[in-house]
């Protein structure tokens, strides 16, 4: 056999991302030494962007059935059942480190590849979504990123004709050296036409369609999985090139190809491209593969075997197809103006090889690369020294607000709650004409072409939460991705989810990965809320200059939900003046890590908010119960900023004040009741004394809590007037973070 390079030297090894362990058991695997094709495919899949190693472990412990999964983890997306023969399918992928080296190709990769995962499977894809992290707003790299980000999700979503509908936007200094760009993708498909990707059939062709191969992306997934150094510029050529013009014919060509019984399996090439699709298409069946490196389209002359395994390169898919039935399915590719290649063959050898100028240049076992691949228990910070290490404040004392009105102008002027209508005008969010909840609301809503039924989107995580204690804040993340796909009306089916955290080796960084996933999946099990496919992203840190260390832990949550009748939906704009504002959960006592101490006090401090389950799942199933009868006319979630914040909200949206009454009776302070971010609450609208028997039936707290009208937000009563903000000036400050920043 043909080696590709010269012997291998320890200082290759470590380029490609493997331990001297971990190369010993490459040796032991094929009973030689690799060459460097073969060296290349083993980086690439042990990688953890591909392997999972460092928390595969635990990922197996999260909750992925239910009688409404059809496909849970482990294949390209989740897929789950929506009645009528139709199933959605679904899935969030990270693209964090390329989108900080090119912002604007890494963020719009990002998009085409959670796309093509989605419809690979047979589904037309009908939303996208994202999960954006940013650092200091002020950091001089900071505006680049954004800008860069933002016009690569619009400009490759709104291209390929896919509605961007939402999603969610934090800062923090945490990022300011790796931000993190998570994309979702929500398709539709027939039940009877799901295409999964195990390969079978001895003999049967292995197809290869899409864009040629070049030279962008090589070594993509094994840069994933390394942190920052100083060099981060110099990683530009890993970093993909998209096109979405050529994704929207590959989308049209699969999905008519798919209307037929041509295929056996597919896959997309995603990270680590040829090589993963082949290495997962075959060990998935059992089978083995060999594949005639000449015949791969390429779009450079003299390329490598080394080269066309490992390139990134955008906008391609790999098939088997049954015997006889190239020419039909080269005759649609043709018509879309799509490269088709044969490219190999199935065998039965459980060997991927690999042959180019008619010589063979890899002959490796399949097991190896994809079910034996190194799997890591890492030490993990018990939850004592994990509070210890946090260094996280106590809260202390805390006096009433000097002004409380100016602290909403305050909150409602911040980052992390400014309007994010400068990012979503970026988007199209109504092409395909199914859009009927637009962003700004709880959760996106997309009517099922054709049907009056609807799925209900949403993104959530609080990192600082997730900080300060990672179980809770791992069970916060789902409850809140619960609650707002309750608060439009609709019952919530499923998650997705993005895994971001710094270097696994850390025993710190392993007791927030650990600690997130245990608070998931106990808050996923008592919600009936199953996650059915994700991603994992690990080495989110940074020792690039001006950069910070590990990011905040982040494990964004995408979830989606059903609404039976989009006519029955529920908004968060107040609808009409004198109309009763009912809080619907406790009256709110914790201050710890909320963004009003942080943003007013210039703190971050105390414990983050307990989630009690029980209670989520009975405020969820009483506020869906209120919008499917139609007793209530608007809806809100609490989350960031708390009751008032919440309340101002409502107010921008339907352009109506409020007057808001505090609990005069409660010994709580005045500023907590306002800004408190206790959980498990929503503010609906409507006849309070009807929402509050419900409620009372219910087992849940209900309290009218003042009135719709006028033009501010009023805390207080006919005798005492405690603060207040105009409308005028709350929308201004909501409205002008995102515009100032940018146009400076």
């Amino acid at each position: 056999m043909s080696s590709t390079a010269s012997q291998i030297t320890p200082e290759i090894v470590a380029e490609h991302g493997l331990s001297p362990e971990e190369y010993d058991r490459v040796l032991k695997a094929i009973g030689r030494e690799p060459n460097l094709t073969e060296l290349g495919i083993f980086s690439v899949m042990w990688s953890e962007h591909c392997s999972y190693k460092s928390s595969k472990i635990h990922l197996m412990k999260l909750p992925t059935k239910g009688p409404q999964v059809i496909c849970g983890p482990g294949e390209n997306a989740g897929v789950v059942d929506i009645g009528d023969g139709q199933a959605a399918i679904f899935k969030m992928e990270s693209h964090n480190h390329p989108s900080y080296i090119e912002p604007y190709q890494g963020a719009a990769t990002g998009v085409g590849g959670i796309l093509r995962d989605v419809f690979t499977m047979g589904a037309r894809p009908v939303a996208n979504m994202n999960a954006l992290r940013f650092g200091r707003p002020d950091h001089p790299k900071m505006k680049h990123l954004i800008s860069g980000v933002v016009h690569g999700i619009g400009g490759y979503g709104n291209c390929v004709g896919v509605p961007t509908v939402g999603g969610e936007v934090n800062f923090h200094p945490a990022y300011d050296g790796n931000i993190l760009v998570n994309a979702m993708t929500v398709g539709v498909a027939d039940t009877d036409k799901i295409f999964y990707s195990a390969a079978s059939g001895v003999g049967n062709p292995i197809v290869y369609v899409g864009s040629k191969t070049g030279r962008d992306g090589i070594h993509g997934a094994t840069m994933a999985s390394a942190d920052f150094g100083d060099d981060a510029d110099a990683k530009r050529p890993t970093v993909q090139v998209g096109d979405p013009f050529t994704e929207k014919l590959l989308i049209e060509a699969c999905l008519e190809l798919m209307a037929s019984d041509a295929i056996v399996a597919i896959q997309d090439m995603g990270a680590a491209g040829l090589t993963s699709s082949s290495v997962e298409m075959a060990s998935k069946g059992g089978v083995g593969i060999h594949l005639k490196m000449d015949d791969v389209p390429q779009r450079e002359t003299g390329m490598t075997t080394y080269e066309m395994m490992l390139s990134e390169s955008q906008e391609r898919m790999l098939m088997v197809l049954k015997p006889g039935r190239e020419a039909f399915a080269e005759a649609i590719f043709k018509k879309w103006e799509l490269d088709f290649a044969v490219i190999g063959h199935v065998t039965d050898t459980g060997r991927m090889v690999l042959e180019h100028k008619g010589e063979i240049v890899c002959d490796i076992p399949l097991a190896p690369l994809a079910d034996d691949a190194p799997l890591y228990d890492r030490p993990s910070m018990p939850k004592d020294e994990y509070k210890l290490w946090s260094k996280v404040e106590p809260l202390g004392e805390i006096g009433e607000s000097d002004d409380i009105g100016a602290d909403l102008v305050t909150l409602m002027g911040s980052p992390d709650i400014a309007s994010r209508r400068w990012i979503w005008e970026q988007y199209d969010h109504t092409v395909g004409a199914d859009t009927v909840q637009r962003p700004g609301g709880d959760a996106a809503v997309v009517r099922v072409h054709g049907s009056g039924k609807g799925i209900a989107i949403s993104t959530d995580c609080t990192p600082r939460y997730c900080y300060a204690d990672p179980y809770e804040g791992g069970k916060q993340a789902i409850a809140e991705c619960y609650r707002n796909l309750s608060a439009v009306g609709s019952t919530p089916l499923a998650v997705t989810n993005c895994l971001n955290f710094a270097n696994p080796q850390r025993p710190e960084i392993m007791a927030q990965l650990t600690g997130c996933l245990e608070g998931m999946g106990d808050a996923c099990r008592a919600l009936d809320f199953p996650i059915v496919s994700g991603n994992v992203s690990l080495y989110n840190e940074s020792k690039a200059t001006g950069g910070g260390s590990a990011i905040l832990p982040t494990p964004a949550i995408g979830g989606i939900g059903l609404l039976a009748n989009i006519d029955v939906m529920a908004t968060v704009a107040f609808k009409g003046e004198g109309q009763d504002i009912v809080l619907i959960g406790d009256t709110a006592v914790h201050l710890g890590q909320s963004l009003w101490l942080r943003e007013v006090q210039g703190r971050e401090a105390g414990d983050a908010p307990s989630v009690d389950l029980s209670r989520e799942r009975q405020a969820a199933d009483l506020v869906r119960a209120l919008v499917g009868a139609g007793e209530v006319n608007a809806v809100h979630d609490v989350s960031d900023g708390g009751l008032l914040v919440t309340i101002a909200e409502m107010a921008l949206a339907g352009k109506v004040g409020a007057t808001i009454e505090p609990d005069w009776d409660n010994d709580t302070l005045l500023v907590a009741q306002m800004f408190g971010e206790d959980q498990g609450r929503y503010v609906v609208t409507g006849d309070a004394a009807a929402i509050i028997a419900r409620a009372q039936a219910a087992g849940i707290p209900a309290t009218r809590i003042g009135v719709t009208g006028g033009e501010a937000v009023t805390v207080g009563n006919a005798d005492e007037n405690i603060g207040w903000a105009t409308l005028s000036d709350l929308r201004h400050a909501h409205e002008g973070f995102f515009p100032a920043l940018m146009n400076n």
